[in-house]
């Protein structure tokens, strides 16, 4: 597409507010340069999982039903796939934050996101895959620590007290005694 056609399909949509019109040409550059795979956590979490011998597809499309889900690591005969959600995009509770421009817009949009993973979770497990999601802010090691287990077969706990799946997880308390061995 050239760019004068492009520049005209942008004003079209800003005109029926499909999405806002961007405040500057930063910030246009800025938000078409964000990717949609590959993105540095994804793949640093692919090279270390590759490193330790594991074989996958990365943004491999899982068919289901209706619903079509880009995992961006499937393990396809574990049947185990990983999304790397970032934190703005995904709503992150502990980066994510409220938009401050555009909020009609965007608000709205994020909602739809977090909708969206629930339903890709449910339909995954339904189908009979183990889901793990991990932030981009999570360390490498616990993530790849969390990859690895769902791979085992184990419960996929995260130091936060959270469960990689998705579900709340009790965080062990730090005032209680260890448990023997």
């Amino acid at each position: 597409m050239s760019d004068a056609k492009r520049e005209q399909a942008r004003k079209r949509a800003y005109e029926r507010r499909i999405y806002p019109p961007a405040q500057n040409e930063g910030r246009s550059a800025n938000m078409r340069a964000i990717r949609r795979a590959d993105t540095k956590p994804e793949v640093a979490l692919r090279s270390q999982l590759h490193r330790l011998g594991y074989r996958f597809r990365k943004d491999y499309r899982i068919d289901l039903g209706d619903l079509k889900v880009r995992p961006d690591i499937v393990f396809t005969a574990r049947k185990v796939a990983v999304f790397v959600d970032g934190c703005f995009w995904h709503v992150c509770p502990q980066h994510g934050r409220e938009p401050t421009v555009n909020e009609w817009y965007w608000a709205p949009k994020l909602r739809r996101n977090m909708e969206r993973d629930r339903q890709v979770n449910n339909a995954l497990r339904e189908a009979g895959w183990r889901v793990v999601r991990l932030w981009e802010h999570e360390p490498l090691a616990s993530a790849v620590e969390a990859v690895v287990a769902a791979l085992q077969g184990e419960e996929i706990t995260k130091p936060d007290g959270t469960s990689a799946s998705g579900d709340t997880v009790a965080a062990p308390d730090p005032e209680s005694e260890p448990a023997p061995s």
